[in-house]
């Protein structure tokens, strides 16, 4: 949807589907930094400095729509609005995202780990979740262990944990949470470690 590289000529505002954000390396590798969902601004920071290049790439992980905006507009109607610091609020609030997010790959346990991403992706894509059967799809185990920092067969582990707990079920990259409730108390700590 946007590419690492571009000038910011515009931004998109996410109004349906799912997707991640990755940065691209000189060496070949791929940095998942982020999940994103509706309502969801992407590519909005090259947006306020033309001289800037995008630092990632956006990719949708199931159909996507978007309303597109041109950056001049953008930053003339955020400044006519006075919502400058609201942006810079969203921004910032990005960057912690982004710190907690590594500290979380330094302390917590795979399950830990992977439960809170699956939590998170929930609320991206169902913002209202209770209890019941929600179904995420177009996620790969790849794309889990990248955002979690382990490897695929890790996350293999970390779905049979969770499976056995009774809080998923999987698919070919279908993941159903059977109990949110049960994620939950996962995602604050992992019974038992792993």
């Amino acid at each position: 949807m946007l590419r690492q590289g571009d000038a910011g000529l515009h931004l998109l505002a996410l109004t349906e589907g799912l997707v991640k954000v990755i940065r691209r390396e000189e060496n070949g590798e791929t940095t998942l930094l982020a999940f994103r969902g509706v309502g969801d601004l992407l590519g909005e920071g090259t947006t306020f400095d033309s001289r800037q290049l995008r630092i990632a790439d956006v990719i949708a992980l199931r159909p996507c729509r978007a309303v597109v905006l041109e950056a001049g507009r953008f930053r003339a109607f955020v400044e006519s609005r006075g919502l400058v610091t609201d942006v810079m609020r969203q921004t910032l609030a990005r960057l912690r995202e982004s710190d907690l997010r590594h500290a979380e790959l330094m302390t917590l346990s795979l399950c830990t780990r992977l439960a809170r991403t699956l939590v998170r992706l929930v609320h991206l894509t169902t913002p209202a979740a209770g209890n019941a059967p929600l179904l995420l799809t177009g996620l790969t185990q790849e794309e889990l262990a990248q955002s979690i920092g382990v490897s695929r067969n890790a996350v293999v582990v970390g779905l049979q944990r969770l499976r056995d707990a009774g809080a998923v079920e999987t698919a070919r990259r279908a993941i159903t949470i059977r109990d949110m409730n049960v994620l939950r108390a996962w995602a604050r700590e992992a019974p038992g470690g792993l």
